[in-house]
């Protein structure tokens, strides 16, 4: 089916999807959702093997999109909701995908697009790639990535990293493992397709088989967590702080704290 913000490519038996909004470094958008749950629909019906998740141009994903953050501001509770919702059905699609994954990190990944990065199987990274889960910066909870997050890094680190918002490099994403390799930009696609080539020597049962008892031995503590996720990422957006961030982002100033 045609796409309108990712390309998706299939070479022999790799299947390749490609954000495709390099003006807009990648954002997510809820159509570039949308054509991604698509996506990644059709590759998990499809005789590919392996899946492997870029991004056009200098960026791979630089989080939420500018246009659907403003959108955000006077959303009903039960909109909030089903955004939310939207989003942890993402991660979870891409966490949960029956094939093994492989994030080929071509440059920025923030926020969201450090989710999409670090929930594949494998994640090849850059050397100048940057992530962070900046959300508190801008009043928001990184709720739903947190239930990840924690299983990823442990507690203390997944704290440091979510309180602190603060962008970090390849290095530090390998040396806590949310990076499997730092590759240089000229070889990042190449390494990917030898990893896949690699992944496909193995029995293609047994790789299913493997990746469902992952998914199965997480489910029910996943299942906990997202669902207090999403009811508290839809819960901040009715507070003053929130408004204040989003205005303050689109601003380009500092935000106003309100005391709480």
């Amino acid at each position: 089916m045609p796409y309108s913000t990712i390309q998706l490519a299939y070479d022999g038996r790799v299947a390749t999807i490609t954000l495709n909004r390099p003006d807009k470094r990648n954002a997510i958008s809820y159509e570039l959702i949308e054509d991604l749950l698509a996506a990644f629909e059709e590759v998990a019906k499809s005789s590919a093997l392996v899946l492997i998740l870029t991004g056009a141009g200098k960026a791979f994903c630089s989080g939420m999109d500018l246009e659907n953050l403003k959108a955000l501001i006077g959303r009903s509770h039960e909109q909030s909701l089903k955004d939310s919702q939207i989003m942890a059905r993402l991660l979870r699609t891409l966490y949960d995908f029956p094939k093994p994954t492989i994030a080929a990190v071509n440059g920025a990944a923030i926020a969201g697009g450090t989710g999409l990065a670090t929930l594949c199987d494998f994640t090849l990274a850059v050397p100048d790639a940057k992530f962070g889960y900046t959300e508190v910066k801008i009043g928001f909870v990184p709720a739903i990535v947190s239930a990840f997050l924690l299983r990823q890094v442990g507690e203390k680190v997944a704290r440091d990293l979510l309180l602190s918002g603060r962008l970090f490099d390849a290095e530090e994403a390998k040396s806590i493992g949310l990076v499997t390799e730092i590759v240089s930009a000229e070889n990042l696609m190449t390494r990917a397709s030898e990893l896949a080539g690699q992944l496909m020597e193995n029995s293609p049962a047994s790789l299913l088989y493997t990746k469902r008892l992952l998914s199965e031995a997480a489910r029910v503590e996943l299942d906990r967590q997202i669902d207090a996720s999403v009811r508290e990422n839809a819960a901040i957006r009715a507070t003053p702080d929130f408004r204040e961030g989003i205005a303050s982002f689109l601003e380009k100033r500092k935000p106003k704290w309100i005391n709480v």
